[in-house]
């Protein structure tokens, strides 16, 4: 992986930790009353997250394939499990355990078929320019 990639890699998870506070905020807006001033302040941070998101996802899909960004998006779920122990003090289960093993070997597992994918397309292109 060329270190262009890698530092692409590393943005779009950093955007998808700024992401996941998203949750974090929605869930802490929810128990407040509707309208109230603290209600208003969490749903605008909500708000500038989603603006900020989506702006920086564009970015990120100048330079990674769709298929690699979006399976990477799943990354959410994890950031969702360790929001909820630190900050909510929901209990991490087994079941929720397995399921982001699940979903990390889902991101691998696309990730690593979409970089065989490209490879082979380069080297098709090489092969048509040679002849």
């Amino acid at each position: 992986m060329k270190k262009d990639t890698i530092k692409w890699f590393a943005i779009l998870h950093v955007i998808i930790l700024i992401f996941s506070v998203n949750s974090i905020c929605s869930k802490t807006a929810a128990q407040y009353d509707f309208l109230s001033p603290k209600w208003i302040l969490f749903y605008g941070i909500v708000v500038c997250i989603l603006g900020f998101y989506a702006i920086a996802w564009q970015q990120v899909l100048k330079h990674l394939p769709l298929i690699t960004t979006y399976a990477n998006k799943a990354a959410t779920t994890i950031w969702g499990l360790i929001w909820g122990a630190i900050i909510f003090k929901e209990s991490i289960t087994i079941p929720k355990i397995i399921g982001a093993i699940v979903v990390i070997a889902g991101v691998y597992l696309v990730v690593s078929g979409d970089e065989e994918v490209i490879s082979g397309e380069k080297e098709k292109k090489e092969g048509k320019k040679n002849a």
